[in-house]
């Protein structure tokens, strides 16, 4: 009997989820481990730069609002956006979080995802140095070696600041290393400066790290998104998860104090920083992705083929045409969920 569709993409998903799982665990990242998703479970992620993916898992909000209709809910953690791509192109998990220039270069290279909603806008990028380096400014870059995780937001941050201080890349060495390794990296001396991404970046800051290049407009929003075949094959389970994406959000905002205590736990850091991050993180947003969005990233599209990232403008036009799908965040309502949860929690 031949395979139907959903369970013929388990394959190469399954294996996507082995080498997760080889990949490093450190507080605050990791990887977990998960299948693609069958019409029974559904696959999504958490990490520790989406806060309300943290508070959506700790209070188990997605499993009450899927419990009615019999269906199973698996988190896999995502060490930074370039991951949460890879697991999204191998359908290891069925909506991921990404910062939104890792989604616009995941689809200009041909990943079938699509943004249903917005998790913050966040200012969780900055250039990180510590005192003993000599570098003040990102003209002082020219020369040095910097940590970067190719493929996230502050990758193409360091590429922006880098063409805004009039210093060619090909001029600096960039280290690809996963945001735990840059922030390991930058303290035991191996490189000069590191583009951060909090909270482990701000745990950086509280162990004497400096942030000494900041520029909020260099960072893009927090994307959700899904695989187009989940989409497609199950729009009710895609708009439950945006539901419940809803009802954290205005949760979240309503409890701050344990909104940063529960993503202190999560991360393995100290409740001050998990605090600093949420001050530098807007979640009181309009969560429907549209136009706004691609006007920021409308700026970052050329430096990826400038950068070798996507190979064409085409490409990138191709992909700003194509990313979004709105309909689920148009129809977001948290009511729905506060009802499987018996009137909130």
């Amino acid at each position: 009997m031949p395979l139907s569709p959903r369970s013929a993409r388990a394959i190469p998903a399954l294996t996507a989820v082995l080498a997760l799982t080889l990949t490093g665990c450190m507080a605050g990242e990791g990887s977990g481990e998960a299948e693609a998703g069958g019409d029974d479970t559904v696959v999504v992620d958490w990490a520790t730069y989406n806060p309300l993916s943290v508070v959506i898992k700790e209070k188990g909000w997605l499993e009450a609002a899927f419990a009615e209709e019999g269906t199973t809910v698996e988190w896999v953690q995502s060490a930074g956006s370039n991951k949460a791509n890879e697991a999204l192109r191998a359908e290891a998990v069925d909506i991921g979080s990404t910062a939104g220039s890792a989604a616009l270069l995941a689809r200009s290279n041909d990943t079938p995802i699509k943004v249903v909603d917005l998790y913050s806008q966040p200012e969780w990028s900055a250039l990180v140095t510590t005192p003993d380096t000599g570098v003040a400014s990102v003209a002082d870059l020219e020369g040095r070696t910097v940590a970067a995780t190719k493929g996230t937001d502050p990758y193409f941050f360091l590429l922006q600041a880098l063409e805004q201080g009039g210093v060619d890349p090909a001029d600096v060495t960039i280290q690809n290393l996963q945001h735990a390794d840059g922030r390991s990296a930058l303290e035991n001396g191996q490189v000069d400066a590191w583009s951060g991404l909090d909270p482990i970046m701000a745990a950086a800051e509280e162990n004497g790290a400096e942030l000494f290049y900041r520029n909020v407009d260099f960072n893009t929003y927090g994307f959700l998104n899904a695989h187009e075949n989940f989409l497609e094959e199950r729009p009710e389970a895609a708009q439950t998860v945006v539901d419940v994406y809803a009802y954290a959000r205005e949760w979240a905002l309503t409890h701050p104090d344990e909104t940063a205590q529960l993503l202190a736990d999560a991360a393995g850091i100290e409740l001050s920083v998990a605090e600093k991050v949420l001050e530098r993180t807007n979640l009181d947003i309009d969560h429907v992705p549209g136009e706004e969005q691609l006007a920021v990233l409308e700026k970052v599209g050329p430096i990826f083929v400038e950068s070798g990232d996507v190979s064409s403008q085409e490409k990138i036009d191709e992909a700003l045409a194509s990313l979004v799908e709105s309909t689920h965040a148009e129809n977001a309502d948290a009511e729905r969920v506060a009802g499987a949860l018996g009137g909130g929690q």
